[in-house]
């Protein structure tokens, strides 16, 4: 499969199911780190699990409805983004990410959403992409906001983790602002 550098030291690849003891290992390392932050059907605890979630999401991938990505740095899996959603007829996709925090602060997350972002607004051609974070995550919103995204609005408890709602913000660029802002960058 493909393999692009992010950073010296880094890469973007396509998580697959073949992938499923490396990804358990990952999330062992990452579980407590993520679990607020992320959907519990994606914080498995065990290897089937692993399996299962990669699975679904190369079903999402088949189904030109998602995707999950790797970002490996120095040979070992820290984290990774995706497209929680994709649709093509209303030509708008939902970006997410994670990391243990061997893989924070050095711009990994940022870099591999941006090839995201590119392919699915610039080479696939839609209309704009969203963010969605807990309004208390500040380093999920300041890659969005890295990104260049607009803070759109608060949906006021609609995150519950843990016996708790908490508000979340919805974050969105539209393919217009997202081509003006690369073209901006490569002058």
């Amino acid at each position: 499969m493909f393999s692009l550098p992010l950073r010296d030291d880094a890469e973007l690849r396509p998580l697959e199911t073949w992938h499923a003891e490396e990804f358990a290992t990952h999330l062992d390392r990452a579980r407590e780190h993520i679990r607020p932050w992320v959907g519990q059907a994606f914080v498995t605890t065990d290897l089937d699990g692993a399996r299962g979630t990669l699975a679904r999401y190369g079903e999402r991938r088949a189904a030109d409805g998602g995707g999950l990505y790797g970002i490996w740095r120095r040979g070992t899996l820290v984290g990774g983004v995706m497209f929680t959603g994709f649709d093509t007829a209303s030509g708008g996709c939902e970006l997410g990410c994670w990391t243990e925090p061997a893989g924070e602060g050095h711009g990994l997350v940022t870099d591999a959403c941006a090839v995201l972002l590119d392919w699915a607004l610039v080479e696939r051609g839609l209309h704009r992409a969203e963010w969605h974070c807990r309004a208390d995550n500040d380093r999920s919103a300041a890659v969005a906001e890295r990104l260049g995204m607009t803070l759109e609005g608060v949906r006021r408890e609609a995150w519950p983790y843990d016996g708790v709602r908490y508000d979340q913000q919805i974050w969105g660029v539209l393919a217009s602002e997202w081509r003006g802002r690369r073209a901006d960058a490569r002058r």
